[in-house]
């Protein structure tokens, strides 16, 4: 079995002594078995656990049949959706690909530029990528579960607009793809009087646990993702973290968690020397941020890209108030062996690291950082994982999913509501006029 994912708190030892992390195991104990035998607090939202035995095996075939159509008959797909309905694909469209994936046909081989629409209230955005679409061919899928979200439903309002402006209602059962509910809510509805292929958001999975889903898959696949190996690395680690639960690395960096936060470090900074990973700690914010944080308690999650941050937050992280720690996500396998080129005036004093690759140069930048940070008082934790494929992207997810609901479950928190979400939304409703909502 491939060891995609692992985890390492050896750099933390002068902080977690193994008499703490053994004093914590009871919970964690308790915690995994509420996990394993499904018997927790929102329970009935565990489907993720078995997705990756028991995925729709037609539906991802429809999905990739759906990407490969997208890709033929359009240069553009918008992908509209706010929080797991979008921030999962973004990840992995960033790991995968390139932040950069729009800027050249070379990078995209042939596929089309994908943008995400609908997790704002940005009119300026929203102008700004339909003028992207003039004279390119366009494609949509709308991601949402009931369809009345209101940043995404906005946003496909005035696309869906612009889409009638161009297209035949024929063209757009071809062109607007809604991911939704399978029996109910506005957007199923509106998809099946206009004809739109709808896939499914499965009931027993939260939007933030998504990503494997066609939540994620859809777009994916538009990008020439090979998403059945997404799968099939979530799998691989599903084997791996239950077949010998005591040495779960998942459940061994919650136990970690939780003593940092026992220990009044409350701050967790999910760091990357890889800004191509920028996304994918968004994505982990939310994952972690809205399944802990609730009835006063939880770690707040923060993301750092190093050393871009290290001229930014460096000196707070390395000096600040000791509220912190910070979990490292490391790439054993390099990327961009680019070397340093030798100047014979060396003007700006490199020349000692000409012929070095930028690999290297990081790896040094890295150890130095965790050696002042540990001086400093900052404690280190370690996610290894080997390289950026299909297969790793799934495991790695699978990992953090299974960490998250047990550092939930530790703290005895719902890890699958978020009931604080609504209240912004109840509040905003009542200043817009929404019907029901005015004092």
């Amino acid at each position: 079995m491939e060891n995609r994912v692992t985890f390492d708190y050896s750099k933390a030892m002068q902080f977690i002594g193994e008499n703490e992390i053994t004093s914590i195991k009871a919970i964690a104990e308790t915690a995994k078995n509420i996990l394993v035998e499904k018997s927790g607090a929102g329970n009935d939202f565990l489907g993720w656990i078995d997705l990756p035995d028991n995925y729709d095996r037609e539906e991802l075939k429809r999905i990739q049949a759906a990407g490969d159509r997208i890709a033929e008959s359009s240069d553009v797909l918008i992908v509209i959706g706010i929080g797991g309905s979008y921030l999962g694909a973004k990840a992995a469209l960033d790991f995968l690909r390139s932040p950069y994936y729009n800027s050249t046909d070379s990078r995209r081989k042939g596929r089309p530029e994908i943008y995400f629409l609908g997790n704002s209230f940005s009119g300026e955005e929203i102008a700004d990528v339909l003028g992207l679409c003039e004279g390119k061919r366009v494609s949509v899928n709308v991601i949402s579960k009931s369809g009345t979200t209101t940043e995404p439903a906005i946003a496909f309002r005035f696309v869906r607009e612009y889409m009638e402006s161009r297209y035949s209602a024929e063209e757009l059962k071809h062109r607007i793809f809604a991911t939704t509910d399978r029996k109910k809510g506005a957007l199923l509805t509106l998809a099946k009087q206009n004809g739109y292929e709808t896939f499914v958001i499965p009931d027993d999975i939260g939007g933030r646990f998504s990503v494997l889903t066609a939540v994620g898959l859809l777009p994916l696949a538009a990008a020439g993702c090979d998403v059945r190996k997404m799968l099939d690395g979530a799998k691989a680690e599903k084997e791996k973290l239950f077949a010998d639960p005591k040495n779960n690395p998942a459940y061994r960096y919650a136990v970690a968690r939780t003593h940092m936060l026992n220990s009044g470090k409350g701050v967790e900074i999910l760091v990357s020397y890889d800004p191509y990973l920028r996304s994918f700690i968004e994505w982990w914010k939310q994952l972690f941020g809205e399944s802990e944080g609730k009835d006063g308690k939880g770690i707040y999650p923060s993301g750092c890209i190093f050393s871009t941050d290290l001229h930014s937050l460096g000196q707070y992280i390395q000096d600040g108030r000791r509220v912190l720690f910070e979990t490292v996500l490391e790439q054993e396998e390099p990327c961009g062996e680019l070397k340093v080129p030798t100047d014979a005036a060396d003007a700006d004093g490199l020349n000692y690291l000409a012929g070095m690759t930028m690999p290297e140069i990081t790896a040094k930048a890295e150890l130095g950082t965790k050696l002042a940070h540990a001086e400093g008082g900052t404690d280190s934790l370690i996610v290894n994982f080997d390289r950026k494929d299909e297969f790793t992207f799934g495991a790695l997810c699978y990992f953090f999913f299974i960490a998250c609901a047990a550092s939930a479950y530790m703290l005895g928190v719902n890890p699958f509501n978020q009931p604080g979400v609504e209240a912004y939304k109840r509040k905003m409703f009542e200043l817009l006029g929404k019907p029901g909502y005015q004092k």
